[in-house]
């Protein structure tokens, strides 16, 4: 992917953030009050206010330097949602190639379900069975594919950790100092970038 760095964002600030997935839907509502909704994205996109997540002058000079060196919304890099960053016995996506496969993780309720392709797991963390015995596979951390050596004679499940890939939302941060400990920022957005 281009414009992206694969580093990731502060943890200590990130623990603080507040955000989750949205998605978009259209309502039309009619005179006799029936709706028709229309779902315009298959897949949420994650949003964060980093803004919470600062508490001291140190991180917001951590948080100020990963800003310029990602100049604002120019390059994306690694978010970890401390909400949402563990899966364990994940079926695998197949792709056109039988040997390659996606990573992604199910979030289901009741009889619906919803499947969320992971593009930056952690290295390090990946672990591929099939019919319940890990195997040897190569996993790109920048794209989320597994690739098998031979095709798997079963449905492949994966345990790992991952981060969502985010970018900045502004290209200004309006940091205000109220006093030399104490420095405040209405909102720092990210949003999550399609790869």
């Amino acid at each position: 992917m281009t414009g992206f760095h694969d580093v990731r964002f502060p943890d200590a600030v990130a623990r603080g953030a507040t955000g989750g997935p949205e998605f978009s839907t259209d309502i039309i509502a009619v005179a006799s009050g029936f709706e028709q909704r229309n779902v315009n994205w298959s897949a949420a996109r994650a949003k964060y206010d980093i803004s919470t997540g600062i508490r001291t002058r140190e991180q917001m000079a951590e948080v100020i330097a990963f800003f310029r060196a990602r100049k604002g919304r120019a390059y994306g890099f690694r978010f970890r949602d401390w909400n949402d960053f563990e899966a364990e016995a994940e079926p695998l996506a197949p792709t056109a190639d039988p040997l390659i496969w996606h990573l992604t993780k199910q979030y289901a309720s009741g009889p619906s379900a919803d499947q969320r392709v992971i593009t930056k797991p952690e290295a390090g963390t990946v672990v591929v069975r099939v019919s319940g015995s890990p195997v040897s596979v190569d996993v790109d951390h920048l794209t989320g594919l597994v690739t098998f050596s031979s095709a798997p004679a079963a449905q492949p499940y994966a345990d790992f950790l991952f981060d969502v890939p985010v970018r900045f939302d502004t290209d200004h941060l309006p940091v205000m100092a109220v006093a030399y400990h104490i420095q405040q920022v209405s909102s720092i957005a990210l949003i999550e970038i399609r790869t």
